[in-house]
C-alpha cells in the first residue's frame, strides 16, 4: 500500500470509518425467517443502506398468505406514522424557500389557528407554531375516530381538528397527535396546490420515489402486502384490517400527512439517503444542511427535553426509541411496525417493512435486524441510561 493510500485511510471522515461486514449481513435473512416460523410476522422486507448504497435487501415470507404471493422487495406497504417524517421534509422545503419558518406563528398562514382555545375557553399564553404543530407540542387533541375520516378533504378536516379546544398551552407539554396533520394543510395554503401533489412534484419525482403516493393504482394495489394480525384462538395469522386499503382504485382516502403513505423500502432508502447526506442525494441538493439538522433535534417542552423533533423520534441518552440503534441516530416508527432509521455519524440507513396489526412480538424482528446491522457495522450500541420511551409510533 502507498503512502498516500495509507494516509488517505489514516485521515478518513469519520462518516467513512464504518464498514459493514457482509458475512454478518448475510445473516439477516435466516433471522426473518425465523421471526416468519415463529408468527411475529408474514413477510419481511429489509434493507440496508451504508453511505448512499445498497449494501442488503431482501424479502423473506408471503405478502399474501391465503394467495400463497411471496413477499417481494419491491412489496408496496401502508408506512403508516413514517409519513410524518416525509411531511416534515415538505415543510421545510418552503421553510429553505422563506415561505414558512418554524418559530413564527402558524396562524400567519392558516389565521383560525389565532382563534383557538385551550380547554375550558382560556386564551394560550403563545401561539402556535410549525414547530410545535410538528412535534405534537402544540395542544392539539387526538380527535374521535368518525365515519367521514378520510372521506373529507384535508382542507375540512383540518377545520375539525382545530376547532376542537386544545389539550394543553401551546409549547408546555407532548401528546402525539395530528398536529402534522395541521401543518400539511398548511403546506397547501402556502405552496397553492394540492398536498399530495406537492410531494409528488417536489419530493418524490425528483428523489426517484416512483413507488411514493397516497391512494396506490391498480397496478401498485397488487403489489400491496397483506395485513396481518394474530387469531386469539387459533393463534395462527390472518388477514386484519387496514383502514388505507380501500375496496378498490376508484375509493380514495383523504392524503393524510401523519400517516397516510404506501411506499417500498427502495424509495423510503432513497428518502432517507437524502436526510443521512444533510439535504443532498446524488449531487443534488434538496434541503440545506441547517434545515436537516433543526428538523432533527429534539424540541424542549416545559423546560423538559424530549425524544421528538419535527416528525422524526430520536435516540436520546435517556429516551431510546430504537434500543438497537446509537444515541443521536433518528427516524419513525409505523403503527404497522415499520420503521425507518438514520445514524448519522455513520450514515448507515435501516428500513423494516411489515404489516403486522395485533401480532405478539412484532417488534422483536425489527430489534433482531438492527442489532445485526450494528454488529456488521462494528458499532457497540451501549444501553440507554434510562428505558423511558417518550415517542410513540
Amino acid at each position: 500500500m502507498s503512502l498516500k493510500h495509507l494516509l488517505a485511510l489514516l485521515f478518513v471522515s469519520p462518516a467513512l470509518a464504518f464498514a459493514l461486514d457482509a458475512a454478518k449481513l448475510s445473516t439477516i435473512p435466516l433471522a426473518m425467517e425465523q421471526a416468519v416460523a415463529a408468527k411475529q410476522a408474514a413477510g419481511v422486507v429489509t434493507l440496508v443502506m451504508d453511505k448512499g448504497k445498497v449494501v442488503h435487501h431482501e424479502a423473506t415470507g408471503m405478502a399474501d398468505i391465503a394467495k400463497g404471493r411471496k413477499m417481494e422487495k419491491d412489496a408496496l406497504f401502508w408506512i403508516a406514522s413514517m409519513t410524518k417524517s416525509v411531511n416534515a421534509t415538505a415543510v421545510m422545503l418552503l421553510v429553505d424557500e422563506g415561505k414558512l419558518a418554524l418559530d413564527e406563528p402558524a396562524s400567519k398562514w392558516l389565521p383560525e389557528l389565532g382563534q383557538v382555545k385551550v380547554v375550558g375557553g382560556i386564551t394560550p399564553q403563545k401561539p402556535i407554531t410549525l414547530r410545535m404543530l410538528l412535534s405534537h407540542t402544540a395542544g392539539i387533541a387526538f380527535p374521535p375516530r368518525k365515519p367521514t375520516d378520510g372521506a373529507i378533504s384535508l382542507k375540512s378536516y383540518v377545520a375539525t381538528l382545530i376547532k376542537a379546544p386544545l389539550a394543553f398551552q401551546p409549547g408546555s407539554a407532548y401528546e402525539y397527535g395530528f398536529g402534522p396533520t395541521v401543518a400539511g394543510r398548511i403546506i397547501e395554503i402556502v405552496s397553492g396546490m394540492k398536498y399530495d401533489e406537492f410531494l409528488t412534484k417536489r419530493l418524490f419525482l425528483p428523489l426517484g420515489m416512483k413507488d411514493t403516493q397516497f391512494n396506490p393504482d391498480e397496478a401498485h394495489r397488487a403489489r400491496i402486502a397483506r395485513t396481518y394480525k394474530m387469531d386469539e384462538d387459533t393463534h395462527e395469522l390472518v388477514p386484519g384490517y387496514n383502514p388505507f386499503v380501500t375496496s378498490d382504485v376508484t375509493v380514495t382516502h383523504m392524503p393524510e400527512p401523519a400517516g397516510g403513505l404506501f411506499s417500498t423500502a427502495a424509495d423510503m432508502g432513497r428518502f432517507y439517503s437524502m436526510i443521512a447526506a444533510g439535504g443532498e442525494l446524488e449531487g443534488i441538493r434538496f434541503l440545506s444542511e441547517k434545515a436537516v439538522k433543526d428538523m432533527t433535534t429534539p424540541v424542549v417542552a416545559d423546560g423538559k427535553s424530549l425524544n421528538y423533533a419535527c416528525g422524526w423520534q430520536v435516540n436520546t441518552e435517556t429516551q431510546r426509541v430504537c434500543s438497537a440503534m446509537p444515541v443521536g441516530s433518528f427516524g419513525h416508527g409505523g403503527a404497522f411496525a415499520t420503521n425507518g432509521w438514520i445514524d448519522p455519524a455513520s450514515r448507515i440507513i435501516t428500513v423494516f417493512l411489515v404489516q403486522n396489526v395485533l401480532v405478539p412480538d412484532s417488534g422483536k424482528p425489527k430489534d433482531t435486524f438492527q442489532k445485526l446491522v450494528m454488529e456488521a457495522a462494528g458499532i457497540q450500541v451501549k444501553p440507554a441510561a434510562a428505558a423511558k420511551k417518550a415517542g410513540k409510533k
